[in-house]
Protein backbone atom coordinates (compact mmCIF):
# COMPACT_ATOMS: atom_id res chain seq x y z
CA UNK A 1 0.00 0.00 0.00
CA UNK A 2 1.23 3.45 -0.93
CA UNK A 3 2.30 5.60 2.02
CA UNK A 4 1.36 9.27 1.83
CA UNK A 5 3.66 11.78 3.56
CA UNK A 6 2.38 15.31 4.15
CA UNK A 7 4.93 18.08 4.73
CA UNK A 8 3.50 21.40 5.95
CA UNK A 9 5.01 24.60 7.31
CA UNK A 10 4.45 28.34 7.53
CA UNK A 11 5.63 30.20 4.45
CA UNK A 12 9.35 30.96 4.76
CA UNK A 13 10.19 28.01 7.02
CA UNK A 14 12.40 26.40 4.37
CA UNK A 15 9.98 23.57 3.63
CA UNK A 16 10.51 23.46 -0.13
CA UNK A 17 14.31 23.58 0.20
CA UNK A 18 14.15 20.74 2.73
CA UNK A 19 11.90 18.64 0.51
CA UNK A 20 14.19 19.23 -2.48
CA UNK A 21 17.18 18.00 -0.44
CA UNK A 22 15.40 14.85 0.79
CA UNK A 23 13.74 13.65 -2.39
CA UNK A 24 16.89 12.34 -4.15
CA UNK A 25 17.96 10.51 -0.98
CA UNK A 26 14.82 8.40 -0.50
CA UNK A 27 14.21 5.83 -3.25
CA UNK A 28 10.71 4.86 -4.34
CA UNK A 29 9.26 8.25 -3.51
CA UNK A 30 7.03 10.16 -5.92
CA UNK A 31 6.47 13.88 -5.48
CA UNK A 32 3.28 15.75 -6.22
CA UNK A 33 3.88 19.03 -8.03
CA UNK A 34 1.09 21.37 -6.94
CA UNK A 35 -1.04 23.50 -9.23
CA UNK A 36 -1.24 27.23 -8.50
CA UNK A 37 -2.67 30.41 -9.92
CA UNK A 38 0.17 32.58 -8.63
CA UNK A 39 2.80 33.76 -11.13
CA UNK A 40 6.24 32.10 -11.23
CA UNK A 41 8.98 33.56 -9.04
CA UNK A 42 12.58 33.98 -10.14
CA UNK A 43 13.76 30.93 -12.10
CA UNK A 44 10.68 28.76 -11.37
CA UNK A 45 9.56 26.71 -14.35
CA UNK A 46 6.16 25.28 -15.15
CA UNK A 47 5.94 21.62 -14.20
CA UNK A 48 8.94 21.74 -11.87
CA UNK A 49 8.20 23.86 -8.79
CA UNK A 50 4.51 24.18 -9.72
CA UNK A 51 2.08 23.85 -12.57
CA UNK A 52 1.11 27.47 -13.22
CA UNK A 53 -2.47 27.86 -14.46
CA UNK A 54 -5.05 30.65 -14.69
CA UNK A 55 -7.88 31.03 -12.18
CA UNK A 56 -10.49 29.87 -14.77
CA UNK A 57 -8.36 26.76 -15.53
CA UNK A 58 -8.02 25.97 -11.83
CA UNK A 59 -11.73 26.47 -11.18
CA UNK A 60 -12.57 24.15 -14.07
CA UNK A 61 -10.32 21.46 -12.54
CA UNK A 62 -12.21 21.91 -9.26
CA UNK A 63 -15.54 21.44 -11.07
CA UNK A 64 -14.18 18.25 -12.64
CA UNK A 65 -13.10 16.95 -9.17
CA UNK A 66 -9.48 16.63 -10.28
CA UNK A 67 -7.98 17.67 -6.91
CA UNK A 68 -7.32 15.65 -3.77
CA UNK A 69 -7.19 19.00 -1.99
CA UNK A 70 -7.21 22.66 -2.87
CA UNK A 71 -7.16 25.93 -0.98
CA UNK A 72 -7.01 29.69 -1.38
CA UNK A 73 -3.70 30.84 0.14
CA UNK A 74 -2.57 34.48 0.07
CA UNK A 75 -5.16 35.25 -2.63
CA UNK A 76 -4.00 32.46 -4.94
CA UNK A 77 -5.30 28.94 -5.44
CA UNK A 78 -3.11 25.90 -4.71
CA UNK A 79 -4.08 22.28 -5.25
CA UNK A 80 -2.86 18.68 -5.39
CA UNK A 81 -4.04 16.72 -8.42
CA UNK A 82 -5.64 13.36 -7.69
CA UNK A 83 -3.66 11.78 -10.53
CA UNK A 84 -0.40 11.86 -8.55
CA UNK A 85 -1.77 9.46 -5.92
CA UNK A 86 -3.12 7.15 -8.61
CA UNK A 87 0.25 7.14 -10.39
CA UNK A 88 2.14 6.36 -7.17
CA UNK A 89 -0.23 3.48 -6.43
CA UNK A 90 0.16 2.12 -9.97
CA UNK A 91 3.97 2.24 -9.70
CA UNK A 92 4.17 0.84 -6.15
CA UNK A 93 5.75 4.02 -4.81
CA UNK A 94 5.10 6.29 -1.83
CA UNK A 95 3.88 9.85 -2.32
CA UNK A 96 5.32 13.02 -0.79
CA UNK A 97 3.04 16.08 -0.59
CA UNK A 98 4.38 19.58 0.07
CA UNK A 99 1.15 21.37 1.07
CA UNK A 100 -0.18 24.01 3.44
CA UNK A 101 -2.22 23.45 6.60
CA UNK A 102 -5.59 23.82 4.84
CA UNK A 103 -4.69 21.22 2.23
CA UNK A 104 -3.16 18.89 4.80
CA UNK A 105 -6.40 18.85 6.79
CA UNK A 106 -8.32 17.82 3.67
CA UNK A 107 -5.86 15.02 2.88
CA UNK A 108 -5.90 13.73 6.47
CA UNK A 109 -9.70 13.42 6.32
CA UNK A 110 -9.58 11.57 3.00
CA UNK A 111 -6.49 9.43 3.76
CA UNK A 112 -6.34 8.76 7.52
CA UNK A 113 -3.20 6.65 7.14
CA UNK A 114 -1.26 9.68 5.84
CA UNK A 115 1.77 10.65 7.94
CA UNK A 116 2.02 14.36 8.75
CA UNK A 117 5.29 16.24 9.34
CA UNK A 118 5.09 19.89 10.44
CA UNK A 119 8.14 22.08 9.86
CA UNK A 120 8.69 24.97 12.28
CA UNK A 121 11.14 27.87 12.14
CA UNK A 122 13.30 28.30 15.27
CA UNK A 123 11.26 31.40 16.25
CA UNK A 124 9.21 34.25 14.81
CA UNK A 125 12.19 36.59 14.35
CA UNK A 126 14.00 33.98 12.26
CA UNK A 127 10.93 33.49 10.09
CA UNK A 128 10.56 37.25 9.55
CA UNK A 129 14.24 37.52 8.63
CA UNK A 130 13.88 34.68 6.10
CA UNK A 131 10.79 36.25 4.55
CA UNK A 132 12.56 39.59 4.17
CA UNK A 133 15.71 38.02 2.74
CA UNK A 134 13.70 36.54 -0.15
CA UNK A 135 13.00 40.11 -1.38
CA UNK A 136 9.91 38.84 -3.18
CA UNK A 137 7.07 40.32 -1.16
CA UNK A 138 5.78 43.75 -0.17
CA UNK A 139 5.63 44.77 3.49
CA UNK A 140 1.87 44.12 3.45
CA UNK A 141 2.40 40.56 2.21
CA UNK A 142 5.20 39.89 4.73
CA UNK A 143 2.92 40.97 7.60
CA UNK A 144 0.12 38.83 6.18
CA UNK A 145 2.44 35.82 6.02
CA UNK A 146 3.56 36.36 9.62
CA UNK A 147 -0.03 36.65 10.82
CA UNK A 148 -0.97 33.51 8.89
CA UNK A 149 2.05 31.65 10.31
CA UNK A 150 0.88 32.52 13.83
CA UNK A 151 -2.45 30.83 13.09
CA UNK A 152 -0.95 27.90 11.19
CA UNK A 153 1.49 26.81 13.88
CA UNK A 154 -1.41 26.32 16.29
CA UNK A 155 -2.29 23.28 14.12
CA UNK A 156 0.96 21.49 15.01
CA UNK A 157 -0.82 18.92 17.19
CA UNK A 158 -2.61 17.48 14.13
CA UNK A 159 0.71 16.18 12.80
CA UNK A 160 2.63 13.02 13.72
CA UNK A 161 6.08 14.58 13.68
CA UNK A 162 7.51 18.05 14.36
CA UNK A 163 10.77 19.23 12.84
CA UNK A 164 12.40 22.53 13.79
CA UNK A 165 14.28 23.71 10.71
CA UNK A 166 17.24 25.41 12.35
CA UNK A 167 20.15 23.75 10.54
CA UNK A 168 19.37 22.52 7.04
CA UNK A 169 21.67 19.46 7.01
CA UNK A 170 20.41 18.22 10.37
CA UNK A 171 16.79 18.82 9.32
CA UNK A 172 17.37 16.94 6.08
CA UNK A 173 18.71 13.91 7.96
CA UNK A 174 15.82 14.04 10.41
CA UNK A 175 13.18 14.19 7.66
CA UNK A 176 14.91 11.36 5.78
CA UNK A 177 14.87 9.28 9.00
CA UNK A 178 11.15 9.92 9.49
CA UNK A 179 10.27 8.80 5.96
CA UNK A 180 12.41 5.66 6.12
CA UNK A 181 11.34 4.73 9.67
CA UNK A 182 7.67 5.00 8.70
CA UNK A 183 8.32 2.86 5.64
CA UNK A 184 10.05 0.24 7.84
CA UNK A 185 7.12 0.33 10.27
CA UNK A 186 4.61 -0.18 7.45
CA UNK A 187 6.55 -3.20 6.18
CA UNK A 188 6.25 -4.87 9.59
CA UNK A 189 9.99 -5.59 9.64
CA UNK A 190 12.20 -5.08 12.67
CA UNK A 191 15.31 -2.87 12.54
CA UNK A 192 18.19 -5.24 11.81
CA UNK A 193 21.29 -3.07 11.69
CA UNK A 194 22.83 -0.37 13.83
CA UNK A 195 21.97 2.12 11.06
CA UNK A 196 18.31 1.02 11.15
CA UNK A 197 18.18 1.46 14.91
CA UNK A 198 19.80 4.90 14.70
CA UNK A 199 17.34 5.93 11.98
CA UNK A 200 14.32 4.82 14.04
CA UNK A 201 15.71 6.54 17.15
CA UNK A 202 16.19 9.81 15.25
CA UNK A 203 12.64 9.65 13.90
CA UNK A 204 11.25 9.00 17.39
CA UNK A 205 12.97 12.12 18.72
CA UNK A 206 10.76 14.14 16.40
CA UNK A 207 7.44 12.51 17.28
CA UNK A 208 4.87 15.05 18.45
CA UNK A 209 4.86 13.92 22.08
CA UNK A 210 8.65 14.07 22.25
CA UNK A 211 8.80 17.59 20.81
CA UNK A 212 6.28 19.43 23.00
CA UNK A 213 8.91 20.98 25.29
CA UNK A 214 10.89 22.21 22.26
CA UNK A 215 7.77 23.64 20.65
CA UNK A 216 6.56 25.81 23.53
CA UNK A 217 9.22 28.58 23.26
CA UNK A 218 8.62 28.74 19.50
CA UNK A 219 4.88 29.13 19.97
CA UNK A 220 5.58 31.74 22.63
CA UNK A 221 7.69 33.82 20.23
CA UNK A 222 4.75 34.02 17.83
CA UNK A 223 2.23 34.85 20.54
CA UNK A 224 4.36 37.76 21.74
CA UNK A 225 5.21 38.96 18.24
CA UNK A 226 8.86 37.93 18.52
CA UNK A 227 9.55 40.25 21.42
Amino acid sequence: MTSVFIISAPSGSGKSTLVDKVRPEVPGLDFSVSYTTRPPRGSEQDGQEYFFVSRPQFEEMVRQDQFLEHADVFRNYYGTARRFLLQAEDHGKDLLLDIDVQGAEQIMRKIPRAVGVFILPPDRNTLERRLRSRSQDSEEVIQLRLATATREIENYSKYDYILVNDRLEESTEALKAILLAERLKRSGAQPLSADDNAMVAMAELHRLNNMRARIEPILGSFRTGGA
